[in-house]
């Protein structure tokens, strides 16, 4: 039977060479160990973790620090910073890096349906971040290998590639749920806003609630119309719009899943504008658990940006003090962090109106 060194008794101030130490490995493949990468045997891997466990061992970001040219700031790129999601999740990483002593460089790119954005340019972050944050923007492959090029450590909140790591909502389970909520009370002709427009990658969440709804109606045998689905700009203005079209196009619908709350919010005021009365005619179900859902009696599958946020703040910081062990792989491991979903339900939708 192969014996192992004695791991110490657990201790909060436990280091990175003490679990090196007791796994008898050196520091470098503790670094790649706890880093998921492949180059260290799964044995070996699940042997370090269990030491690291038992120690209570944290990678510290402090540990960065220590090598030159360290900044202790991360770099945050975001579409907005007004709107719901986005301010929650860019406090919850700020808070997570203010109790380490880093700051947020805020670099901030409008996505407005009216307007196309400049490119993310890599340059400006260079030499003064230690690692990169994105929150919510989806951004090209050709932009995705630019950030890659700065060889820093590179995190998702909210959406991005399978490769990376990405802390975010379960999209595919928020649509199925928001969908078979309305299907359970019987609607048959669900529309939805989707958007914003020309975003394409299966990994958006929009495109990914998008394919939960068709698919939902799919499996309840309900074949959906083309014109069902309509696009939106995931603000209240936009939703608003979207239904109008939607409602004047399709009077036969009596369910609407907008893949956002403030989305459904605008719809719930364009029904209102056309007389018509929510849920006595018209359900409308959101997803986010936005601050305002109940003061307008929204139901939506809710979800914690902040959380995310942080958890996405806090797993960058740990790959940056690991990136400072030197002999360690200079390579991110993707990581996917899917946080669950959790209906609730309120005044905005019943079963519909018998006829």
């Amino acid at each position: 039977m192969t014996s192992f060194p004695t791991v110490p008794r657990p201790s909060a101030a436990a280091s990175m060479d003490d679990v090196a130490r007791a796994a008898g490995v050196s520091t470098a493949t503790v670094s790649r160990a706890l880093r998921g990468l492949s180059s260290v045997s799964a044995a070996t891997r699940d042997r370090i973790q269990g030491v690291a466990r038992d120690l209570g061992y944290v990678a510290s970001p402090s540990a960065a620090s220590l090598a030159s040219g360290r900044t202790r700031s991360i770099g945050l790129l975001t579409p907005w910073v007004d709107r719901w999601f986005y301010a929650r999740a860019i406090d919850g990483a700020e808070r997570a890096l203010r109790e380490v002593g880093f700051d947020a460089l805020l670099y901030t790119f409008d996505l407005s349906s009216d307007q196309s954005r400049p490119r993310v340019d890599p340059s400006v972050l260079r030499r003064r971040v230690d690692g990169v944050l994105v929150v919510g923007m989806p951004l090209s492959r050709e932009e995705v290998a630019s950030l890659e090029a700065l060889d820093l450590p590179l995190a998702f909140v909210g959406t991005g590639r399978h490769e990376h790591v990405t802390v975010r909502l379960d999209d595919d389970a928020a649509g199925r749920c928001a969908t078979e909520h309305l299907l359970g009370l019987g609607h048959r002709r669900i529309g939805h806003i989707t958007g914003p427009a020309g975003v394409e990658h299966s990994w958006s969440p929009p495109v990914a609630r998008h394919a939960a709804w068709r698919v939902a109606l799919e499996e309840a045998s309900v074949a959906a119309e083309p014109g069902w689905a309509v696009d939106g700009a995931f603000d209240v203005n936009g939703g608003r719009e979207a239904a109008h079209r939607l409602l004047e196009t399709h009077p036969e619908i009596t369910a609407l899943f907008a893949a956002s709350d403030e989305m459904a919010m605008g719809a719930i005021l364009a029904a209102r504008e056309r007389g018509i009365d929510v849920p006595g005619e018209l359900s409308v179900i959101g997803i986010d658990g936005h601050d305002l859902g109940e003061l307008v009696g929204l139901t939506t599958v809710a979800q914690d940006p902040a959380r995310q946020g942080g958890e996405a703040a806090q797993l960058l910081l740990s790959d940056i003090a690991l990136w400072a062990v030197p002999g360690s792989e200079k390579v991110s491991g993707a990581l996917q962090v899917l946080h669950p979903t959790h209906l609730v339900v309120r005044s905005s939708t019943a079963p519909p109106r018998q006829t």
